[in-house]
């Protein structure tokens, strides 16, 4: 086996062998030789008949600056046992992170990488290579997913026990689950008074093993490779691709206080972005502690290096990129429209079909939603989610850019040549309200966390419908439900790729907290009771998601133009308000839009939606196309709201009456091969 670490400052260099991850002294201490072990900055020793399954631990020694002094950066801790960066398999057994963060020797505290030979049988498997724009992403937490006791797994909040729940998600009718962070993460990452409280970062935002997966995902820590590569590929045979949100813009090492795992000591002037006047601080852009350069040269090849082993050895299908604008900082912090790391990723042969979306944002006010560097890259649009919240809790004046968002925000992408699918449309995700709290609470509740209600955003454009948190008053708990129902047909009625977020579909709630980064306990995970609790709602969704399968004009890879296309002779669509051909663009008091869309391919109905956001019901017109039949698809306020195809029947007449707070959606046909139900 050969070891290797890069470390520009250190002058010595120890390899710690342990035979178990529980040992909490090595078996060996191999010093390496400088003259023979070192090559510019890379140490390196090759070890003949090691055995399989040992662990291991750096020590580096220098005289390089003090953390007391500023000159240089550099932070080698002859006392801190570190971690491999490159580690495939790690083991989290001892951790503890305040002896990491305190002066003094940690070697029988610390994470241990392992050694382990990888003859994995992939039995054929290769990524899917879904189109983006047929997609459909279901963001979810991977321990979360089934940790709670409904969930009947044989092991609960582990990659075995997500694929027991792959026929859920395949019925459900996702073409993509979005795994919340799954490289080795430190759970101990919380705010003093959070952890006093018991609590642990449960998200996992604070990623310090990038080629490894957590090893708390796995039934047996030493096999989280292989165990996640089962799951990769029960996805895959299920038709199901896998979406790794990523946490490039952070470490879990935080700032000056925090612990000394890895990179700190391998290299700190390089791996993180550092206070211009005094090296001993860091700039911290993304709200953590600490910020990867990522646009220095070797940081840059490490993280690329990551990105190809996660496609290559455990075959995923793409990347979200965790406050990626943090990415395109360069060296000087200062955001690069050419940033070195983004157009790498971009522009690298090996990741040509991944799927990259950007979070295109950081917590220092980089916002970039629109303008993210590259072509290729999709973004989770904000925006959308945004006006789509105000716009069905009732906010006027907002027609035209509700407009503007369901057919794809090409004010925001058609200009730089980009396309509707680098639109990632969402109401909801794991950061903020579920979409059961966004239309119960008007403000958060995050008083369980131990901040005193300071965390967690304030800007939710969430309505409660009358009654703040949980009621049994019959009129409000269905208003709640038909304003979920809206949020979803929108979402699936809009130009772009949906995202929904695990648990929405069954009407989840996490009690008004939109914040549970800490909250690894039944308020976060998955209810499986919900599954019939709110069976209504679950067939809703499945519903939905089958209704945009059968219209491809709702995954079009072009921009709507109003003109006729496809061989067609109406118009791709046409826009209405509660009349034809009217849309209340300067009503300022409007709450209704309506448009008709031209099919894409042959046998596909055309499709005409209705939204009415007023608290009142009105009539639309509905357009009369000769030799063409409306049937009602889609009806938000009633209790049957989604129609099959096979039991729709023709709609007479020209007017159609919404409800308040609905979307009404038709299917149209040619009448002459119109075949209605029989009883």
């Amino acid at each position: 086996m050969n070891f290797c670490v890069f470390s520009r400052h250190a002058e010595r260099m120890s390899l710690l062998l342990f035979e178990r991850d529980t040992h909490k002294e090595p078996y060996e201490v191999i010093h390496l030789d400088p003259r023979i072990n070192r090559t510019f900055f890379f140490w390196h020793i090759f070890i003949e008949n090691l055995p399989d399954g040992v662990f291991y631990n750096w020590r580096a020694e220098g005289r390089c600056d003090s953390i007391e002094t500023s000159e240089t950066g550099c932070r080698l801790d002859a006392d801190k046992a570190l971690l491999d960066p490159w580690a495939t398999t790690v083991s989290d057994r001892l951790w503890d992170r305040t002896a990491a963060s305190r002066p003094g020797d940690n070697v029988a505290k610390a994470i241990r990488a392992q050694v382990v030979r990888d003859d994995y049988d992939w039995e054929e498997d290769q990524p899917l290579h879904i189109p983006l724009n047929d997609s459909v992403i279901y963001e979810m937490h991977v321990g979360g997913f089934t940790r709670h006791p409904s969930s009947g797994v044989v092991h609960p909040g582990t990659f075995n026990g997500v694929i027991e729940k792959i026929p859920y998600l395949k019925d459900l009718g996702i073409t993509h689950v979005e795994l919340m962070p799954v490289m080795a993460f430190d759970p101990q990452d919380v705010p003093p008074q959070t952890a006093r409280m018991g609590m642990e970062n449960y998200w996992g935002y604070s990623t310090h093993s990038f080629f490894a997966p957590h090893p708390g995902f796995a039934v047996t820590a030493v096999h989280a490779r292989d165990e996640f590569r089962d799951m990769v590929k029960a996805f895959h045979r299920a038709g199901i691709g896998v979406i790794l949100d990523v946490v490039f813009n952070h470490t879990a090492e935080g700032g000056e206080t925090g612990p000394v795992i890895s990179f700190k000591a391998f290299g700190n002037e390089i791996f993180y972005h550092l206070d211009f006047e005094d090296r001993r601080h860091y700039r911290d852009y993304t709200g953590c502690g600490n910020t990867m350069n990522c646009n220095h040269p070797m940081v840059t090849r490490f993280l690329i290096d990551a990105l190809l082993y996660w496609v290559r050895h455990m075959h995923v299908d793409g990347f979200r990129f965790d406050l990626a604008s943090a990415l395109a900082r360069g060296e000087d912090g200062h955001p690069q429209h050419h940033a070195p790391v983004l157009w790498a990723i971009e522009l690298s042969p090996s990741l040509n079909r991944a799927h990259i979306i950007a979070e295109a944002w950081d917590a220092a006010g980089l916002y970039q939603v629109g303008d993210f560097p590259g072509y290729r890259w999709a973004e989770w649009n904000g925006r959308y989610r945004d006006v789509i919240r105000g716009f069905v809790r009732g906010d006027p004046g907002m027609v035209p850019e509700v407009a503007t968002r369901m057919s794809g925000s090409s004010d925001m992408y058609e200009g730089r040549g980009r396309l509707p699918m680098n639109s990632i449309n969402f109401i909801t995700c794991h950061d903020g309200f579920t979409l059961c709290d966004l239309v119960s609470y008007n403000r958060k509740h995050n008083e369980a966390n131990g901040e005193d209600n300071r965390d967690g955003h304030d800007h939710n454009l969430s309505w409660n419908c009358g009654v703040e948190g949980p009621t049994e008053d019959p009129e409000i708990m269905a208003l709640r439900r038909r304003q979920a129902r809206n949020f979803i047909s929108i979402l699936m009625f809009s130009q772009g790729v949906p995202m929904l977020f695990s648990g929405d579909e069954v009407f989840r709630s996490k009690q008004g907290n939109n914040n549970t980064y800490c909250q690894n306990n039944e308020l976060s995970w998955s209810d499986w009771g919900l599954v019939e609790q709110n069976r209504e709602m679950l067939e809703f969704v499945r519903s939905m998601i089958a209704l945009r399968r059968r219209h491809p004009t709702l995954t079009r890879d072009r921009f709507l133009t109003g003109k006729p296309d496809y061989g067609h002779t109406r118009p791709d669509i046409i826009w209405h308000g509660v009349e034809l051909n009217a849309p209340g663009w300067d009503d300022p008091d409007s709450h209704q839009l309506a448009f008709t869309l031209e099919s894409k391919v042959d046998d596909e109905p055309l499709l005409h939606v209705m939204l009415n956001m007023a608290a009142h019901p009105i009539e639309f017109s509905v357009p009369r196309i000769k030799g063409l039949e409306w049937s009602l698809a889609l009806d938000t306020s009633r209790e049957q709201p989604a129609v099959a195809p096979e039991v729709q029947h023709p709609i007479a007449g020209e007017r159609i009456q919404l409800g308040p707070y609905s979307v009404v959606a038709l299917e149209g046909r040619p009448n002459w091969v119109w075949n209605p139900p029989t009883d």
